[in-house]
């Protein structure tokens, strides 16, 4: 009799996990996407969840070799998908040649437009190969140049928008920034900075180089008055922790920055010119959320705030997170779990959170 009740006990035990490993999902492959194989990842433990695809920064800027460290939690609620856009990450590394030459950069150029629509392609692709009617999008910072992009050109794909450190109109943005560090490395007396800032003058440059001395003093003033992420969160797993990966990383992040920010002297236009959607992207057929950090110099609260209000969308909701700059820390990732939730109408299991200001359509103040 013991020996049947163990028996029973031991199927059920081998049934349970069985069951546990058919309804979960870990993916790891090249996808075709605008006719290159790119590099996506898919995980969850329980594949009939709702599916985020995160649009990562940069543009070169790739997630994957961090997603547990960050989101890993999400997991259990959620199907996340990580995807190494054209011309950064694993997707460079399969598509460019060894050694990488300028060549290859002037020949094979990145646009808006061809990225919106790898965007577009893979979200199909996700629907139809997870069985879902719709997927929600969190892009940051460059990730919120796709992510709105796709969000207003193909509403019946998404649930939600959620752009993080949203770029509104970047001309204006870069200039702005520009302005504000200026001010401070003033009132801070950093001779350093303030010679710098002399020497490169204001934006728009013509040399990617230049823009990339700018972005590092934004960063350092960001740095001083926000509350940084974990410092484990920016270990490397151990699949993408070798040399190969790391000279993708490092040589994509140089080849999308130089097309994003443009170079004259080797005849690439900056992919950031033609960004305003303060021109042309009011009007979403999506509910839209708007993560914004306080701290935020390079895509700032107030340029965030005057687009948000003139957003027409199903619902829309503005998040201000104090102690957050232009990237992610744990206040920040706490407000896009909040807003998912929102945006999926699903119960909140957060037990404690640090008060974030929201504006709703109807400018009421509350808490996220």
């Amino acid at each position: 009799m013991k020996n049947a009740t163990f028996l029973i006990l031991l199927l059920c035990f081998v049934a349970g996990r069985l069951a546990a490993q058919t309804k979960s999902i870990n993916e790891e492959k090249f996808v075709t996407i605008g006719g290159i194989g790119q590099w996506v990842t898919i995980s969850g433990e329980d594949r009939s969840k709702p599916v985020i695809l995160f649009l990562h920064g940069g543009p070169g800027s790739t997630m994957s070799q961090y997603d547990d460290a960050i989101y890993g939690s999400w997991k259990k609620e959620f199907v996340l998908v990580y995807w190494d856009q054209r011309g950064a990450g694993r997707t460079f590394g399969k598509n460019a040649p060894d050694p990488v030459t300028e060549e290859y950069w002037m020949k094979t150029p990145l646009t808006v437009e061809q990225m919106t629509t790898d965007g577009i392609e893979l979200s199909e692709y996700l629907i139809n190969h997870l069985r879902k009617k719709k997927i929600t999008l969190i892009g940051t910072s460059w990730g919120s140049v796709l992510g709105a992009n796709m969000a207003l050109k193909r509403p019946d794909l998404f649930d939600a928008y959620i752009g993080h450190s949203q770029v509104v109109d970047w001309k204006e943005g870069f200039l702005n920034a520009f302005n504000t560090v200026s001010k401070l490395a003033q009132a801070a007396k950093d001779q350093e900075s303030l010679d710098k800032l002399a020497t490169l003058g204001p934006p728009p440059y013509e040399d990617a180089r230049k823009s990339g001395q700018l972005m590092r003093i934004i960063k350092k003033y960001e740095r001083q008055n926000s509350v940084p992420a974990p410092a484990n969160w920016w270990k490397v797993t151990s699949a993408y922790d070798n040399e190969k990966d790391a000279n993708d990383r490092y040589n994509g992040d140089d080849y999308s920055f130089l097309y994003f920010a443009g170079h004259k002297a080797m005849g690439i236009k900056p992919m950031e010119a033609g960004v305003n959607f303060m021109k042309d992207g009011l009007h979403y057929k999506t509910p839209v959320y708007f993560i914004q950090g306080e701290e935020d110099i390079l895509t700032a609260k107030e340029l965030t705030q005057a687009y948000f209000d003139k957003v027409k969308a199903p619902k829309k909701e503005f998040v201000l997170v104090p102690g957050a700059a232009h990237g992610h820390n744990q206040a920040v990732i706490d407000a896009q779990y909040k807003a998912v939730k929102k945006a999926l109408n699903l119960q909140d299991k957060t037990v404690k959170q640090p008060k974030t200001a929201i504006t709703s359509p109807q400018k009421h103040h509350s808490t996220l």
